[in-house]
């Protein structure tokens, strides 16, 4: 049984999630199946290129991301999934050794109008590495289910 749902959620509310530890090999292997680009498959290629060295894809990222904020709050939710991405920005590249954590934070609730059984978060995630630095940005909406 969820734990939250839309009527839980207000703007301004905050949901931590991580941390996950990136390694080399996890870096090369996502790769190696989804995005066999030299900068993220080859240290030597990728520190000719702009990314100054080995980095994570994008994609490799957001599985991340997607996985640390499943449990972190979204599993423990009545969520219904999401429509769709507004905004997806990699500010710095994940490196070998990163460790990913983040927060999740409400920035509007809608009551959907014509189905009664939803509403609509609308949610801004940043992906943080241990600087604190934005290495991911991500806002989009999550359908969520109401009470009753």
């Amino acid at each position: 049984m969820p734990l939250r749902y839309f009527e839980d959620f207000a703007a301004g509310q905050e949901y931590p999630f991580g941390p996950h530890e990136v390694t080399r090999a996890e870096i090369i292997s996502f790769a190696a199946e989804y995005d066999p680009q030299p900068f993220h498959l080859d240290e030597r290629a990728a520190a000719e290129t702009i990314l100054g060295g080995l980095a994570a894809s994008g994609w490799h990222t957001c599985a991340l991301f997607m996985r640390m904020v499943a449990l972190g709050w979204l599993n423990d939710s009545a969520s219904m999934g999401s429509p769709g991405i507004d905004t997806l920005k990699w500010r710095r590249p994940v490196r070998p050794g990163d460790t990913l954590s983040g927060r999740s934070i409400v920035l509007d609730t809608r009551a959907s109008s014509n189905k009664p059984d939803r509403g609509f978060l609308k949610m801004r995630h940043e992906v943080v590495n241990d600087s604190n630095e934005v290495v991911m940005l991500v806002e989009h909406s999550i359908m969520m289910g109401r009470r009753g």
